[in-house]
């Protein structure tokens, strides 16, 4: 997958938060504060402003750019988090490529960053009881398709779970 193939899903990602802000706060609503829909949202839509205007040479640069544009304008604990994790996931990516090899070591830096960010580990109720599992399951894809298709089945089972 190449740069303009992966800032597409990127922006994707982002206009299903922001679409999806009020189903976010509802869940918030639950059991905290009820927040959470609106600082993601906020989150999301700078980061869909900035994969637009700032350009990249590398995978890594759009995931950076993705980060910190969240981390700086999702507020509280969820900015915070989701920045570091894509903000993870740039660590190693440092060509305009990315295959399936290239993914996983990406979702590994991602998950150690939140790790380390927090201290959280899975079990813990947190993003990383969906991610773990999800790495797991794209190390043994071949393509990039096969690693997405692992990821995500793994990453909603282990939501579920949670």
């Amino acid at each position: 997958m190449n740069i303009d193939d992966l800032k597409m899903r990127l922006l994707n990602v982002c206009d299903t938060i922001i679409s999806n802000q009020d189903r976010l706060t509802e869940a918030d609503q639950a059991i905290g504060d009820g927040d959470h829909g609106v600082g993601m949202a906020r989150g999301f839509k700078a980061a869909r402003d900035a994969l637009e205007t700032k350009p990249a040479s590398t995978i890594g640069d759009l995931f950076k750019t993705t980060g910190m544009a969240i981390m700086m304008k999702a507020g509280g604990a969820s900015g915070a988090v989701f920045g570091t994790f894509f903000t993870g996931m740039a660590k190693g990516l440092t060509s305009d490529q990315l295959d399936a090899r290239d993914f996983v070591a990406a979702l590994r830096d991602a998950i150690a960053a939140v790790q380390a960010r927090g201290g959280a580990r899975q079990g813990d109720k947190t993003m990383l009881d969906a991610a773990i599992p999800a790495a797991e399951a794209a190390a043994s894809a071949t393509t990039l398709v096969e690693a997405f298709s692992a990821a995500a089945a793994a990453a909603t089972e282990g939501a579920v779970k949670t």
